[in-house]
This record gives structure tokens, C-alpha cells and sequence, in this order.
């Protein structure tokens, strides 16, 4: 059984749970300001579930993030509880990937209906989440909280688009067919484990607050103001880190040797570069 009042006590949601654009729009910009983005369970080498209990227990009682696959099942979980119809969209990212690479279906987004227009909702893409449903029409450019986004024909895809500093950037692209949750556990057992993937390579956390967003990578902590410049700073020291991680991005890090050992590692090889 999933739990929606926790849920909305984690989000701090106290608007009507209906299946409307309201209350949509309203999640959509509480859950990434709540629940931040993070993947200290497959840097530290332990298991990501995505069964419905383990992601309340995790995301919801446990006072931690996670990645795209956690995020958006349990949005989409929340927002089928509250009537909604959601469905599982797999995307292949574009983001930082060299021109002309296809890579696999790595990514999460939510599809659903509110009324007579569809909706793209994605609440796990790290740094450029998105806070606000985006309406699902192709070359339309839309406003949200933070960055403005848009959607872009490609072949028989839709790439997401956002403004990044005056440019616009590529995100990931999608199809509009519907992914199963075994589709995205074959994914995410390949991302917890491939040697090549880069969330095995160092810890990365984002969290999206009004008028600001926090970015962690490696042992760079940076700040992105939406009406003013960016701020990037270099964490000392693995306590300093653990201190980012725990205070500004409101993580429940695990306590133990190998975790603190973990982190201060981090901080000394970003130091040393």
C-alpha cells in the first residue's frame, strides 16, 4: 500500500489532492525542492530497489534522494494514488554525451493526461530538473520556475530542450512508448554496476528551491540563482561534504567507516585535480 499523506508531508503538499493541472503544477515544483536528486547508494556499491516499499521507505521515511528510476516512480506511483494516469516514458540522455552518440533508454519521464492536453512530467534529471509539467507540443517554449524548456522534433523522437545561459542545450530525447518497470530494472542494475557508468565515478546530488538551484559533483558544491550569477565552491574535506550533502540538500547520509572514507576520498582527488 503506498502512503500518500507521508508522501505529501514529505513534499509539504497541503493543497486538494484532485487529478488536476493544479495540483499537478503544485508537485511538480514541491517534490525536486523536497527531494533531492542523489546516487550515494550506487557510488558507496550497494543496491537500488525500485520496488514501490523500498522507494517509500528510502525517498519517503528515510530522508534520502535518489536517481531518475527512484524519482519518477515514485511520482508517478503518488500521482496515480491521487487519480492521475501516468505512464513510463524511457529516454535516451543527451546531456554532456559526444555529437552523433545514441545511447540506451538510461532515463525516467512521466507522460499523463490532465483534461485535453498531455503533459510531460520529470522530476529525477539532476542540475535541470524540471519544476513545472511542460505541455507535451513540440516547439512551444515554456516557462517554469527555473529555466525555460521546450520540446524539439527529431526523426521520430521529441529532444527536451533548456535555456542554459542564453543557449538552448539538449537534455535527453523520448518516445512516446510506454516502458514497463522491468525495462528500467535491467537500466538501473547496469547503471549500479558497469565500470563505464558515471554514477559509479563520484557522488552528484541537485536539489531545486525556489529561485535557486544547489548542484554537488564530485567535491565541487555550486549554486545557481535564477536571477543572478553562479557560485562554485570546492569542499575541503570529507566532513564538509558530508556537511553539504546533509544541510543543503537535506539528505540522511549514512553513518560508517566506509561511507566517511568514501567522501573523504572524493574531496582529496577533487582537490588534487
Amino acid at each position: 500500500m503506498f502512503d500518500l499523506d507521508a508522501y505529501f508531508e514529505r513534499i509539504s503538499f497541503t493543497g486538494a489532492a484532485a487529478p488536476t493541472l493544479d495540483t499537478l503544477t503544485a508537485i511538480a515544483a514541491l517534490h525536486p525542492a523536497a527531494i533531492p536528486f542523489e546516487n550515494l547508494d550506487p557510488y558507496l556499491r550497494r543496491p537500488v530497489a525500485l520496488d514501490p516499499a523500498a522507494l517509500q521507505r528510502k525517498l519517503v521515511a528515510g530522508g534520502r534522494g535518489g536517481w531518475c528510476f527512484e524519482h519518477n516512480l515514485l511520482l508517478g506511483t503518488a500521482l496515480a494514488a491521487i487519480g492521475f494516469r501516468p505512464l513510463g516514458l524511457g529516454a535516451r540522455v543527451l546531456w554532456n554525451a559526444p555529437p552523433g552518440v545514441i545511447g540506451p533508454r538510461s532515463h525516467m519521464v512521466l507522460l499523463l493526461d490532465v483534461g485535453p492536453r498531455r503533459y510531460i512530467v520529470d522530476a529525477g534529471f539532476g542540475g535541470l530538473t524540471l519544476t513545472a509539467p511542460l505541455h507535451l507540443e513540440p516547439g512551444l517554449e515554456q516557462a517554469t520556475p527555473h529555466e525555460r524548456f521546450r520540446l524539439r522534433p527529431l526523426d521520430d523522437d521529441l529532444v527536451m530542450e533548456a535555456e542554459v545561459q542564453g543557449d538552448w542545450r539538449a537534455l535527453y530525447r523520448f518516445d512516446l512508448q510506454a516502458q514497463r518497470l522491468a525495462d528500467y530494472e535491467v537500466t538501473n542494475w547496469y547503471l549500479c554496476h558497469h565500470p563505464r557508468s558515471h554514477f559509479l565515478q563520484g557522488v552528484l546530488a541537485a536539489r531545486a528551491v525556489p529561485g535557486r538551484r544547489y548542484a554537488l559533483r564530485g567535491g565541487y558544491l555550486s549554486r545557481h540563482d535564477t536571477a543572478g550569477p553562479s557560485e562554485h565552491r570546492l569542499l575541503a574535506s570529507g566532513a564538509e561534504l558530508r556537511s553539504a550533502l546533509e544541510v543543503t540538500f537535506g539528505i540522511a547520509v549514512p553513518h560508517g567507516t566506509d561511507v566517511d572514507a568514501a567522501l573523504e576520498q572524493l574531496t582529496a582527488a577533487a582537490a588534487g585535480q
